[in-house]
């Protein structure tokens, strides 16, 4: 682009969870708009725009908020704009403050929307028959939005594990210190073990559960416990009764059997949403036994009170479940235990449950996200720039100094069944069995628990030698030649 642009009137918003980074995907997109334009802050996410709470991001704002983490400089929220009535508030909105563009900076769902709403607002938006663009910014520390080379990783995700690598490593060190606890840890990653995997690479955990190849080998939550309680038993019968077993946060949803009666439940409820209104909770699940599939009704009937509850909670906006509510790693240490009483009861197992998920995701961005960010956040308005709409800023050859990409949304696009209805959305990147990262974990984990062979990473580094590291998955599955990283921008 060798003409410059001026008069752009440009508005960003953060959307769905938040991620480290997201304050340097907006220093980075004022920067690039420079003087000549004007960008404008949207207060609690899709749903402060469509309520028009906008308010001018000044060099002041950027000063206070650069490098910082969270997303609490404008809020954010987890609104689905889609029906007729959202789209007319919207344009009313971009014609009040007279936008030339918005910038969602968001995940899956939230880019999904995006694509949605570039087409709503391709054109007829302002007075003279124009349309406004929007573009979108790829964040979620769950690792699942990815596209091989050309989207190595989503924002906010080597932030969110380095920090639960530090926890989790610190686990490794105290339960080996002390000698007695198993310690059970459900880290989050609703759709994709992509967290489980890569905390996993960076702290060598006894035993890590990676929900894809529970789905795809076929294993029932039996043989989970059964593997789990063996290892337990044969670390013991070495003197060896500790240790840190992983879980990702989204497993019971890849469990055989789990997998289709949460599907159905998923289906029903939607269905019989008028039925189920007014009902307490008890009432919900007698009514739903009888809905669901005999062995979906079954199955669920058979499950601890406390999961069959968190199971029938309302879905997000988007229609996923709550996963994050629902204590796996409760249900599978009880289980282990319950097993190895069976097989061996002369084995004392304490155990104790951790879930890690909130903690890391506002934490202060690692050198990599901060860099990254800024740099898609610059990508985002040359986007703008260059007059693009329903494109995703991306970069790529992270290695070699990083190459800004514009992606079209409306490419990732898949259909999935969501509240009971087929719906357009922007497929989940799982992790594969015969990726380099899967393979490399898969190769070594057997040593991993039969000996101490624990890292405990420490705190997240902003000097020294780690400080420069990419995700080990990225690393591995992009095949780079060194876990350094360094933007040319730099």
């Amino acid at each position: 682009m060798t003409t410059k642009v001026s008069g752009k009137r440009v508005a960003v918003l953060f959307s769905g969870g938040p991620a480290a980074g997201g304050h340097n995907v907006v220093a980075g997109l004022k920067q690039i708009l420079g003087p000549e334009n004007t960008l404008m802050g949207i207060k609690a996410g899709p749903k402060g725009l469509l309520k028009g709470n906008l308010f001018e991001i000044t060099d002041d704002h950027i000063q206070q908020i650069i490098n910082t983490g969270g997303f609490n400089f404008m809020g954010t929220d987890r609104t689905k704009i889609e029906k007729p009535e959202d789209i007319d508030k919207v344009k009313a909105v971009c014609q009040e403050y007279n936008l030339d563009a918005i910038v969602v900076i968001g995940g899956d769902d939230s880019n999904t929307n995006a694509a949605f709403l570039a087409e709503k607002l391709f054109s007829d938006v302002k007075e003279d028959g124009s349309g406004v663009q929007v573009i979108g910014v790829p964040k979620t520390i769950d690792g699942d939005l990815q596209l091989g080379d050309e989207l190595p990783i989503s924002f906010g995700f080597d932030t969110a594990t380095k920090i639960y690598a530090e926890k989790v490593g610190n686990l490794l060190r105290d339960t080996g210190s002390s000698l007695k606890y198993w310690h059970f840890v459900r880290l989050m990653g609703r759709s994709a073990s992509h967290v489980t995997l890569e905390v996993a690479l960076q702290t060598h955990p006894t035993i890590a559960l990676i929900s894809e190849e529970v789905r795809e080998c076929n294993i029932t939550m039996s043989e989970i416990v059964d593997s789990i309680a063996n290892i337990v038993i044969e670390r013991a019968k070495k003197g060896l009764n500790y240790g840190v077993v992983l879980v990702p946060e989204g497993l019971i949803e890849f469990i055989p059997g789990f997998t289709t009666m949460i599907d159905d439940l998923n289906d029903k409820m939607a269905k019989f949403k008028d039925e189920l209104s007014g009902k307490n909770i008890r009432e919900q699940l007698i009514f739903m036994y009888s809905k669901l599939t005999q062995g979906h009704g079954e199955l669920l009937e058979s499950l601890p009170d406390p999961i069959k509850y968190k199971l029938m909670a309302n879905r997000d906006e988007h229609g996923n479940l709550p996963v994050s509510q629902i204590e796996t790693e409760t249900m599978l240490s009880s289980a282990v235990k319950a097993r190895i009483n069976e097989l061996e009861n002369t084995i004392k197992f304490d155990s104790i449950n951790h879930f890690f998920g909130y903690e890391a995701r506002c934490g202060a961005s690692t050198l990599f996200d901060a860099a990254y960010t800024y740099n898609l956040g610059a990508t985002a308005g040359s986007l703008i720039l260059d007059d693009r709409t329903g494109y995703m800023a991306s970069l790529t050859d992270l290695d070699k100094g990083a190459k800004p990409l514009g992606i079209p949304i409306a490419s990732l696009l898949d259909i999935e069944i969501r509240k009971g209805k087929p719906a357009k959305v922007i497929e989940k990147a799982l992790v594969k069995l015969d990726s380099p990262a899967f393979i490399y974990f898969d190769s070594r984990r057997k040593l991993w628990a039969e000996n101490d062979l624990s890292n405990s990473p420490g705190p997240v580094q902003l000097w020294g030698p780690t400080s420069r590291q990419l995700p080990k998955t990225v690393v591995l599955n992009r095949e780079y030649a060194s876990l350094e990283f360094k933007f040319a921008s730099e």
